[in-house]
């Protein structure tokens, strides 16, 4: 697709969030999105992030949002990549994604859903995003820093590609 300059005025909606996969014992550290009635995620399983505050870095949102929703405090993580998710119903989000190995603190209840330690292994068996199958299978993997777009039509996957 050519690029195209914005008009003058033109104001686009998109939203900046960031999403880290905290390891421990092989198992990642899983929400399962259960609370929130008007969640576009509900009862899908998501690692633990959110979106940014003014002025935030990635790192600095993903380290304040990892302590928001579990109580823990991320010492060792990889920047990983970054998810451009495209809807027809959503507004566009860029999606940082992390991966963590160390951490402390004690985990708390989430107000958003239950956490749960999950087998990397059985993951990619929970009601995910389409799409998270993609990165996540990048991330099991070690691959090295990647970009990927998805496209979805409500909510199924219409189109992908890694960069």
């Amino acid at each position: 697709m050519p690029y195209r300059k914005a008009e003058k005025h033109e104001v686009k909606r998109f939203r900046l969030t960031t999403l880290c996969y905290i390891e421990k014992d092989g198992a990642w550290l899983m929400l399962h999105r259960t609370k929130k009635k008007a969640d576009q995620s509900h009862d899908k399983w998501l690692g633990i992030g959110g979106k940014f505050e003014d002025a935030e870095s990635p790192e600095e949102c993903m380290l304040r949002e990892v302590y928001e929703e579990t109580g823990l405090t991320v010492t060792d993580y990889d920047y990983r990549g970054i998810v451009t998710f495209v809807s027809d119903v959503w507004e566009t989000e860029y999606m940082h994604l992390f991966t963590a190995s160390g951490f402390t603190g004690e985990l708390l209840d989430c107000g958003e859903g239950e956490l749960a330690w999950i087998p990397k292994e059985a993951v990619l068996g929970l009601k995910l995003w389409e799409g998270d199958k993609l990165f996540l299978e990048r991330l099991m993997s070690d691959s090295e820093f990647f970009s990927l777009k998805v496209v979805y039509e409500g909510e199924k996957l219409a189109s992908w590609q890694f960069f």
